[in-house]
């Protein structure tokens, strides 16, 4: 299988899994949630390019972002892929880092501007983005 075969089977799973969890709470009875968990992803996907091309995000968070997406892109991980939960585990862990480091430091006024969906998921990114940082050390 290639490069772009393998790419494109993944990002099919991903869109199935994804759309199941709409359906589900589609048919559950819950439309709202089913529509805000539909519109969250391509709602991030509009912050994170409208981030990209903003001259006031700095050229180090930009980069960080694309250097995360290049290594999304490549077949080679840390931890293979086919090692169950562990292979997939690395990608979601440097995703979110790499999402929190971009968020933070662009600064709550500027995801407010850029966000194009309904405040409630608006809120889960504040949440995740500029959550207070625990220390510790403060404990010993």
């Amino acid at each position: 299988m290639s490069v772009a075969e393998l790419a494109i089977a993944s990002l099919a799973a991903f869109l199935a899994l994804y759309a199941s969890i709409v359906l589900a709470l589609f048919v559950l009875g819950r439309r709202g949630e089913s529509r805000a968990v539909a519109r969250f992803i391509p709602d991030c996907l509009v912050l994170l390019r409208r981030l990209l091309v903003d001259d006031r995000v700095s050229r180090v968070r930009k980069l960080s972002l694309v250097l995360m997406l290049g290594y999304l892109a490549l077949p080679i991980d840390l931890i293979p892929d086919f090692i169950p939960v562990a292979g997939q585990l690395d990608d979601a862990i440097l995703v979110a880092l790499t999402l929190r480091f971009v968020l933070h430091g662009s600064g709550r006024e500027l995801v407010d501007e850029h966000w194009p969906g309904p405040p409630e998921g608006l809120a889960v990114v504040q949440r995740f983005a500029f959550a207070p940082q625990t220390d510790r050390r403060q404990g010993a």
